[in-house]
């Protein structure tokens, strides 16, 4: 009966390692059933699974192996796999794979070592891990991106993905590091359309609060927005008492609010990356078209949804047109505009901050709380807030090297 053997290789990388190994398996047709490779800092970990055929001779393969490591400064090591472990190993092919990825300003050991020990809690195992984030010079002068990023593959059912996204949503406030959960399937490869509430996620504000204190009623609207919290009022009738309180306002003073909207850290660099890899991008907003439309044209926005400003003789009239853009409606938007892409819901990407952004996050392959209340991070299935927008970015795998190579590729 053919022998199958692991053979794991380590030492300094070099180029023609993989081609001078596999060489000398060939010359005895030797069968490679499996193989990986990675380098940390210039240092080689190689291993292959293979199967000698009944013929090959298996001191001389082996000989001319450690013959050949040993002129490449190689450390080999072999250990042979019993036949019933290796169609185990085959059997467990098809299971459902997650990736987990750890955001941060830095990662640390200790961020490692927590994560890895819910992983283990909850019978996962670990089969690969990798950097998404640049390597980061240590000189003092050395400017920094403000970005740590690793993504670990997890083997292993999970029966209940909300708990163990609660339990790392627990360690991540505690340790101020984003950690996010999904499974690693065809659709996590494929999104096609990403979908933005505008107030604080992509703006650092809420134009309704900018439009209150220009007109001098920030206490009042601020009141109707803390009944509405409270249960006291529903959206809709809230959204149409502080309009009614904005009647009169020049058409002016919008422009100037417009003018200054402050946008969110990496939403540009964000959506320029998208962009470029053929994303469609929206707004969704239950704020307004004057102010989501000025954004589009600055971000380079595709679709706005938001609320339409009524004007009379150059000032507001304290109404909108048409419906009210609220929870049940930004999910409704969703849908038709992946309808209209031809695309299915799992390929959609949406962000954003509040509890009207829930519906719209609950139905999305990747529906993403950024710097959200506790209540939306809670229930959202994602959340970040360690980092900026452009962290969405390491969520779909994207590395560092990979983007600078994209943005030099569209600049130049």
């Amino acid at each position: 009966m053919p022998e199958i053997l692991q053979i794991d290789i380590a030492g300094p990388d070099r180029p023609g390692i993989t081609m001078a190994l596999t060489e000398v398996l060939a010359q005895y047709d030797v069968a490679v059933l499996d193989i990986g490779q990675s380098v940390i800092h210039d240092t080689l970990a190689l291993g292959l699974l293979v199967e000698l055929p009944d013929d090959a001779g298996g001191c001389p393969v082996f000989r001319e192996l450690l013959f050949k490591a040993h002129e490449l400064g190689l450390s080999l090591r072999f250990t042979p796999v019993a036949a019933a472990d290796y169609e185990h190993w085959v059997g467990e092919q098809g299971q459902p794979r997650h990736i987990v990825t750890l955001l941060g300003r830095a990662i640390s050991a200790e961020h490692i070592a927590r994560v890895s020990a819910v992983v283990t809690r909850n019978d996962l195992n670990i089969e690969q891990i990798t950097r998404l984030s640049g390597r980061i010079s240590r000189r003092p002068e050395a400017a920094s991106t403000g970005h740590a990023s690793i993504q670990l593959w997890l083997k292993g059912p999970v029966p209940d993905v909300g708990a163990l996204h609660g339990e790392f949503l627990g360690l991540g406030a505690d340790m101020d590091l984003d950690i996010a959960i999904q499974e690693d399937d065809v659709f996590r490869r494929n999104r096609r359309l990403v979908c933005f509430d505008m107030d604080s996620t992509l703006i650092q504000t809420e134009v309704i609060d900018e439009l209150a204190e220009a007109a001098g009623v920030r206490a009042q609207v601020a009141a109707i927005t803390e009944a509405a919290m409270r249960g006291e009022l529903d959206f809709s009738e809230a959204f149409r008492r502080r309009m009614a309180l904005l009647e009169g306002m020049p058409e002016s003073v919008l422009a100037g609010i417009a003018e200054r909207l402050p946008i969110t850290d990496g939403a540009e660099r964000l959506i320029r990356t998208l962009k470029a890899l053929g994303f469609r991008v929206a707004i969704l907003s239950g704020g307004f078209t004057y102010f989501a439309e000025h954004l589009a044209r600055r971000l380079g926005v595709d679709d706005v949804h938001a609320n339409q400003l009524e004007f009379a003789g150059g000032q507001l009239t304290g109404k909108v047109s048409g419906p009210i853009v609220d929870g049940a409606r930004k999910a409704e938007l969703l849908r038709e505009l992946a309808a209209h892409e031809g695309i299915r819901l799992e390929q959609v990407i949406a962000v954003g901050d509040g509890a009207n952004d829930l519906p719209m996050l609950s139905i999305a392959g990747l529906g993403i709380a950024f710097r959200a209340k506790p209540v939306v991070k809670e229930r959202a299935r994602h959340a970040i807030g360690a980092v900026g927008l452009d962290g969405i970015l390491y969520l779909l795998g994207m590395r560092d090297q990979d983007l600078a190579a994209l943005e030099a590729a569209v600049t130049g």
